[in-house]
């Protein structure tokens, strides 16, 4: 469908146009591993333009889950419609399509990454150990340009950044990487309030686990970006198999529908808690870009649509003064991930971060918050149960 001028409307009904003619009111989930061959040319055929990063051809077939699935492909659609894309491409989790996004750059002979810190942990210290057979340089939204070789391959930032709801240029830092391809993960704001290629990105990439799926019980990643991307993604994806389940595919397809009106949602109770914790003696500092100050670039309005659902908060007691607020909170769980209808709380240097280099790890005072669904004045409620006496 063309995109609607409002994202809801999009989100609902996106990679769902035909299911009427299909008398159909939602998709099915086509779990087959594998299809029947009407000839041996017409699989090899086949075989060839999926393996390849191809598309089937009208009533081609579909060979293997592992190079094409229907169920994939409406939610592959519906995300390149949300991001303003020419395609994307699902994978099994956020880092698995990062790591397809990687391995591109390294099969074109160009291993070279240039990388704006803070990003997630995982990504952190994927480029870190070079793993891949990527070399990275570590730069400054500010110093990108200064960092690229003639063997780069991307430049990967991330914004809002984790833990710390850093807001980057996207459009600043796409003039200064010329040619190279500029990948933004979109985790944190997605496209309901942020759609990076049009800000001059090559990719959007996402853990599909967060806000996508928005429920903590599914697991995904996802590419979005132009048809010469999005067929070296498939290509990546066949060869080395980290497809997204078509069960998880559908779930994410759903959870778009209503990503809208759940995003907006937690933004309104973040805005609410940090500038409660704002007020609070025990905290140092908040980050997020809803407050005074948290937005020195202005991106909010221009290159965002808001703020976004996470806090980010320090602690004068340290780390020992992070622990016991996680140790006593009830309403919010102390877990990793974020994104779900339910608030989530947890120590970055200790957790997602925990191996990233010591010089730019988080500090352990940091305590990141991930907004649910809850009443916000039930969310405060328990953050200030659990500072009574903090350290």
């Amino acid at each position: 469908m063309t995109r609607s001028a409002d994202v809801a409307t999009t989100a609902v009904h996106v990679a769902r146009e035909d299911l009427a003619g299909l008398g159909l009111h939602v998709p099915t989930i086509d779990l087959a591993t594998t299809y029947p061959m009407p000839t041996i040319e017409a699989g090899g055929t086949a075989y060839d333009t999926l393996a390849a990063g191809g598309s089937p051809d009208g009533e081609a077939t579909l060979v293997y889950q592992r190079l094409w699935n229907p169920g994939v492909d409406r939610f592959e659609r519906a995300v390149a419609a949300l991001e303003g894309t020419d395609g994307a491409v699902a994978f099994a989790s956020g880092m698995a399509a990062l790591t397809a996004t990687l391995l591109a750059a390294v099969s074109a002979g160009t291993p070279h990454v240039v990388a704006v810190r803070p990003l997630y942990g995982g990504s952190d210290h994927l480029l870190a150990t070079g793993l891949l057979g990527t070399q990275v340089t570590w730069a400054t939204a500010d110093t990108v340009a200064d960092a690229l070789r003639p063997d780069t391959g991307l430049v990967l930032l991330e914004t809002p950044a984790n833990p710390s709801l850093d807001l980057v240029d996207i459009e600043a830092v796409a003039a200064q990487v010329g040619e190279v391809p500029l990948v933004v993960d979109n985790t944190f704001a997605t496209p309901v309030l942020q759609q990076p290629v049009r800000h001059g990105a090559t990719l959007a990439l996402h853990s599909a686990t967060k806000f996508m799926g928005g429920h903590g019980d599914v697991m995904g990643g996802v590419v979005a970006g132009s048809s010469d991307w999005v067929a070296r993604l498939r290509q990546v994806r066949a060869i080395t198999g980290a497809v997204l389940h078509p069960l998880a595919a559908y779930e994410l397809h759903r959870g778009l529908q209503t990503i809208h009106v759940r995003v907006r949602a937690q933004q309104e109770s973040a805005g609410v808690v940090a500038a409660w914790l704002a007020e609070r003696p025990e905290v140092s500092v908040v980050h997020y870009p809803g407050l005074p100050g948290g937005d020195p670039r202005g991106l909010v309005g221009r290159q965002l649509a808001g703020p976004g659902a996470l806090v980010a908060f320090r602690l004068r007691g340290g780390y020992a003064a992070a622990s016991a607020l996680l140790d006593r909170l009830d309403l919010v769980t102390h877990a990793v991930s974020l994104g779900g209808v339910e608030s989530l709380a947890q120590h970055p240097a200790s957790l997602t971060h925990r191996f990233v280099a010591a010089d730019a790890r988080p500090d352990a005072d940091l305590v990141r918050l991930s907004c649910g669904l809850e009443a916000a004045g039930d969310v405060i409620a328990d953050l200030e149960k659990a500072f009574a006496n903090l350290p």
